[in-house]
């Protein structure tokens, strides 16, 4: 059955499609594309994953068609961004 598998990091984003056999885990998938080979400090375990937008475990079995999502940290807290920008446009 063919997956996706989507990495982003600040300069580039991966998106790969690969066949993989029935049965195949999240984290199955992840190995076969090579992204762990491309990307050598990526560590699974530290690292959420998903599959469209919901996530799951790296044991989660794939479904033909599904998107992998490896997920980067939240660099900055998604609750303070429009607090701060609120704030910025009161200087003016």
């Amino acid at each position: 059955m063919q997956v996706a598998v989507a990495y982003v990091e600040p300069t580039q984003q991966i998106w790969l499609r690969i066949e993989v056999p029935e049965e195949t885990t999240v984290e199955q998938a992840i190995i076969q594309s090579g992204l762990l080979r491309q990307f050598p400090g990526l560590d699974l375990t530290e690292r959420a994953v998903g599959v469209f937008g919901k996530l799951v475990k790296l044991d989660a079995v794939l479904s033909a068609g599904d998107r992998v999502e490896i997920y980067r940290p939240i660099t900055a807290d998604p609750a303070t961004v429009p607090r701060r920008q609120m704030e910025d446009d009161d200087d003016d």
